[in-house]
């Protein structure tokens, strides 16, 4: 059992290590606040663990059976990372102009309500359904031989969530460690536009992955 657990947890650190969209989101929003940042963790880890409830009841085999329903979650996925992407190449550009507007209080303007931040954090994750395929071939691996199998996927689900928690709040402390740094109206502009690109093409592959 602790063999195991080990692995499961190497496991999920090698998988919150891989860059993605909720990667991406993460230090975006970080950028802007601690809080911001960590309600966004909050979110996305929100997803995770409803995905892998999800694949505990076998539900999520469902989609895989399904081409329209994983197309049409594939593509409503791609409009959410598109739409993320579009909003922070919109920040952007507002907080561009004179140096009033370059201001930390023009910055603070943007900041997302806590509500906000957390719901962009879950639908990111839960429109993918990438995501939700992935949660079903992943825990099931981690499931100790003999154990009932629904209590054991749940707990694997929750156990995934918790740790990624503290691995990505790892990322939201960095951002603000270097917030005297990243304060500068002009580098926070750039991490914007580059954040902002990088969701559109994350977004525009996810349409044409077919």
């Amino acid at each position: 059992m602790p063999t195991t657990l080990l692995a499961f947890l190497g496991a999920c650190t090698l998988v919150a290590a891989s860059p993605g969209p909720s990667t991406v989101l993460i230090i975006k929003q970080s950028l802007h606040s601690r809080r911001s940042g960590f309600l966004t963790v909050l979110g996305n880890e929100t997803g995770v663990f409803i995905w892998g409830v999800v694949a505990a009841f076998g539900l999520t085999a469902l989609l895989t059976a399904s081409e329209i329903a994983y197309d049409v979650m594939r593509i409503v996925g791609a409009v959410v990372l598109v739409g993320f992407g579009i909003q922070a190449l919109r920040q952007a550009r507002r907080a561009k102009g004179t140096p009033e507007e370059d201001s930390e209080d023009a910055w603070a303007g943007t900041q997302k309500s806590g509500w906000a931040s957390y719901r962009g954090g879950l639908l990111l994750n839960l429109a993918n359904p990438k995501a939700a395929v992935f949660a079903m071939s992943f825990l099931p691996q981690f499931v100790p031989e003999g154990a009932p199998h629904l209590p054991a996927m749940v707990g694997l689900a929750a156990l995934w969530a918790v740790y990624e928690v503290g691995y990505y709040g790892l990322y939201v402390w960095f951002v603000g460690r270097m917030k005297s740094v990243l304060s500068r109206a002009g580098v926070r502009r750039r991490l914007e536009q580059v954040s902002g690109g990088v969701l559109l093409l994350l977004g525009v592959r996810m349409a044409l992955d077919g």
